[in-house]
């Protein structure tokens, strides 16, 4: 179709078409005897004749007539322009395909046969043979694709309503391909056997979008029939798309570059090159959401996707898609004082759902300004002026957060936020309040998207103080609930920036607020989730701080309510993905407790839930990485019961995963840090089995991807850790093989990362034990090369954290055997050796009796038991 129109243009644009011959007979049928009559096509036979009369055609109009006075028109045509340079058929009203061919139906078209349906309408090929013999170059343009003709009497396609049932078999809806067009080009309002709509309108889609586009100045030439195409598409929500077959020789092109278009026509054209699959996922995306087309193409068309997996793209569309009915849902309730700032927001609201994000904004600007002028000149106004001005820039901010422009969301809502602070809280109304906190909230997400924490945090202390404040004047319960979830999202920024005592705080009160508010509003399940949401970061923080007994008690609490949630809703996929993390959770506190078999049954719990998940859905990304996690989980598991060999398989099934992921989606932190540690877990699993060089070579593969993510955030306190942790795996295999003085500078280096993040927080147990470890292998090293006062200091210093650790917890068993690994080492540079060993050996034997001595471990006690008989 793009060569019809381009061939148009270039007949109207150009000097040479002053001396060509153009040519068009126009035929529009709609008010037919024996068939449901249509509405339109004698108008738009009628619009068609006035535009191609500009473009320089001699136009013959036909309308309303029967099959012999329409083969009249074709031979008169054939006979009066032969010669022509160029010859144009156009017809529009019903047509049909029968037994393979194509035909179109006069006003005396007789459906109470097949053989009456047959005599009674025109073969396509007879147009054809009109237009091959009259010109060189043959254009037929048919508005005459139509849903099945013989379904009934309704509907809204320009379908012929059959008479007869005996027809239903040979007559398939629409038109069929031609297959055949030397020097012709076919231009169909619809796909083959597709639907077509007539139109509610003075027009079908398909000819008002024709004449829109034929006469446009400055057009690539070949791109018009494009612009027409996705014009129709985008209007029908992917319900009709127009097709063309070219047999011309050749293409021509305009002068101007499509980058003089206006935002719509740019769009349009961008349109045409997403593939069949992604339109698929488009059309599909905003089906759910009940929005036009468009927007969410811009969203598509203006974001860099190159990088994306499928999954990461879905829900980058999801996110504009929730933006633009967001915006579109303010635009409608938001009212102004002035009616021309009223007109200005219907306008950007007409723009917005054309996908004219730029075309939107501007004219919001503009509406803003009149606000913006009337404020300063008009004080008596200036209050109700600033929060007009400040509700047409937090449109204007959702309509970039709706074409995931996140910089210019940004500017927009701070300025809203600004306005807000002129005008004075206590100038606000409900429905301004009410604005602002959405205003502070996407705030907060914005900027943790972006990455800009600090900012997140001080949004969101703003988002609480500001519902504190609510919450002292109002009663509704949403409000408390919005204040809950505010500590949460607080809290999470707070664990971000390292700072797990205000965030346990936060989340505390998160809890206590919600489980009020669940016991007063039972019906209310989502908040239910919000509450098992904030049981989970309590519990989080807990086992990071060593409370392993409080946390457990939170987490059962969490699973019950989650339990409780997935049965209620048993095919909602989140909610059973909400119970996996739940098992993992308890997994790893049985785990570090010392009770295995504990921790393997619920380990793979969630691994049979998420198999199933993964299974459904192979190529969300999601579910695929939740997958590799608990193959991941079941790898340390394995480790700690001696099979090494079982967890390296369990770790590269991992990191296969992983490793598929980062392919579709090379730009992903996330998942460049789960392939860095899935290579550092293989390396472990290589040492276990005395594979030196294998695992050296993995662990360098980690050192490589955790570096890369540390230098790219030094704020970025995991990142951070995962590059000292790398540091030491390698510095382990450069110590065992020989190389002392390159494997003491690594750890001395991995030294200050750890020493810095264990003075950061205090209270972090894991940073602190990471510490303990640093310091235990810098003291192996320095004994190594006989400096005894440096081996003895570090020695001392990783037992006196250890057994702060130890004496916190006495449940955990991880940190008992931490305490006596630390004690063997120090052993090597204490003045009584044999106390320390001897206390050593104790605490084995007691870890052992009770239970929680891993099957790997049980070797120190024959160990420690040689050592003391060497010492004796």
């Amino acid at each position: 179709m793009r060569l019809l129109f381009a061939l148009l243009l270039m007949f109207a644009t150009t000097a040479a078409a002053v001396a060509e011959q153009r040519v068009a007979l126009v035929m529009a049928d709609d008010d037919y005897r024996l068939v449901r009559p249509l509405a339109n096509p004698v108008h738009d036979g009628e619009a068609m004749a006035a535009t191609l009369k500009k473009l320089g055609f001699e136009v013959v109009l036909e309308t309303n007539r029967d099959l012999r006075r329409m083969r009249r028109a074709l031979d008169d045509f054939r006979e009066d322009a032969k010669g022509a340079d160029v010859a144009l058929v156009y017809f529009s009203g019903h047509g049909v395909e029968i037994s393979g061919d194509n035909r179109l139906l006069p006003v005396d078209a007789d459906a109470s046969s097949l053989d009456a349906l047959q005599n009674t309408t025109l073969p396509l090929e007879e147009v054809r043979d009109a237009v091959a013999a009259t010109a060189k170059v043959g254009l037929i343009v048919l508005d005459a694709c139509r849903s099945d003709p013989f379904s009934g009497s309704g509907g809204d396609g320009r379908g012929a309503a059959s008479l007869a049932k005996d027809v239903a078999d040979k007559v398939k809806p629409g038109l069929g391909r031609v297959g055949r067009a030397e020097n012709i080009l076919f231009a169909f309002s619809a796909a083959p056997g597709e639907t077509a709509a007539d139109g509610t309108g003075q027009n079908s889609p398909f000819t008002t979008a024709l004449t829109k586009y034929l006469g446009t100045d400055g057009l690539e030439i070949r791109s018009v029939l494009t612009l027409v195409q996705q014009e129709v598409y985008d209007l029908s929500r992917g319900k009709q798309l127009p097709y063309v077959e070219s047999g011309l020789p050749k293409l021509f092109f305009a002068t101007a570059a499509k980058e003089q278009l206006p935002e719509r026509e740019r769009l349009l054209l961008a349109m045409a090159d997403v593939t069949p699959d992604m339109r698929g996922e488009v059309e599909r995306i905003a089906s759910d959401a009940d929005m036009p087309l468009a927007p969410l193409y811009g969203a598509l068309i203006s974001t860099d996707t190159s990088h994306l997996s499928a999954a990461s793209l879905d829900a980058r569309l999801r996110e504009a898609a929730d933006a633009f009915v967001k915006v579109r849902g303010e635009m409608k309730t938001l009212a102004s004082d002035d009616p021309q700032v009223t007109e200005l927001r219907r306008q950007a609201e007409e723009q917005l759902s054309l996908g004219a994000f730029d075309g939107a904004r501007a004219i919001l600007a503009k509406a803003a300004d009149i606000d913006n002028v009337s404020r300063q000149a008009l004080k008596a106004n200036f209050v109700s002026r600033t929060m007009s001005e400040a509700a047409t820039l937090y449109l204007s901010g959702g309509a970039a957060r709706a074409d995931l422009d996140y910089t210019a969301a940004i500017k927009d809502y701070e300025t809203v936020l600004s306005l807000y602070g002129e005008a004075g809280q206590s100038s606000l109304t409900l429905d301004d309040a009410d604005r602002q906190i959405r205003t502070l909230d996407e705030l907060g997400k914005l900027y943790v998207t972006t990455g800009d924490i600090t900012a997140a945090g001080r949004a969101y202390e703003a988002l609480q103080a500001n519902l504190e404040q609510r919450v002292k004047r109002e009663s509704d319960p949403s409000v408390r609930r919005d204040l809950a979830v505010s500590h949460t999202k607080l809290g999470n920024i707070q664990v971000a920036l390292g700072d797990l005592p205000s965030a346990l705080q936060n989340y505390q009160t998160a809890r206590s607020m919600l489980r009020d508010l669940v016991v007063a509003e039972p019906r209310r399940l989502n908040w239910f989730g919000d509450l098992a949401t904030a049981d989970d970061k309590i519990g989080n923080v807990l086992v990071t701080q060593g409370d392993l007994a409080s946390a457990e008690q939170v987490y059962q609490e969490s699973l019950a309510v989650k339990q409780q949630l997935a049965a209620n809703e048993p095919d909602r996929a989140d909610l059973q993905r909400d119970l996996t993390i739940a098992y993992d959770e308890l997994a790893g506190l049985a785990r570090t407790a010392g009770r295995l078999d504990d921790a393997q049954a619920a380990y793979e719990e969630s691994l049979k839930v998420r198999l199933v998940l993964a299974g459904k859905a192979p190529d969300n990304a999601e579910r695929q990485r939740d997958v590799s996690v608990s193959y991941d989980t079941i790898g340390d598991l394995k480790r700690e019961r001696d099979d090494p060999a079982g967890a390296l398989a369990s770790y590269q099934e991992s990191l296969a995963i992983v490793e598929r992921l980062v392919g579709r989606d090379p730009g992903n932190t996330e998942l460049k840090r789960d392939l860095s540690v899935g290579n550092a877990k293989i390396g472990n699993a290589l040492s276990d089995q005395e594979n030196w060089p294998a695992a050296l070579s993995a662990y360098r593969e980690a050192l490589s991807l955790a570096k890369a993510l540390a230098d790219s955030d030094p704020h970025n306190s995991d990142w951070q850790r995962d590059l000292s942790v790398s540091l030491e795996k390698v510095a382990g295999v450069l110590a065992i093989q020989g190389d002392r003085k390159g494997a003491l500078k690594l750890y001395l280096d991995s030294f200050v990362i750890a020493d810095r993040l264990a003075k950061l927080d205090p209270a972090n147990s894991d940073w602190q034990r990471d510490l303990s470890i640093t310091l235990s292998e810098i003291g192996m090293l320095r004994i190594k090369e006989r400096d005894i006062t440096g081996a003895r200091q570090a020695f001392q210093d990783s037992l006196d954290i250890r057994q702060r650790l130890a004496h916190a917890d006495p449940g955990n068993a991880t940190w008992q055997r931490d305490l006596v690994v630390a004690m063997i080492d120090y052993a090597q540079v204490a003045k009584n050796p044999k106390a320390v060993l001897s206390q050593a050996l104790d605490m084995t034997l007691e870890l052992d009796r009770s239970g929680r001595l891993a099957p790997r471990y049980k070797f120190m006690i024959k160990f420690l038991r040689g050592r003391l008989a060497k010492l004796k």
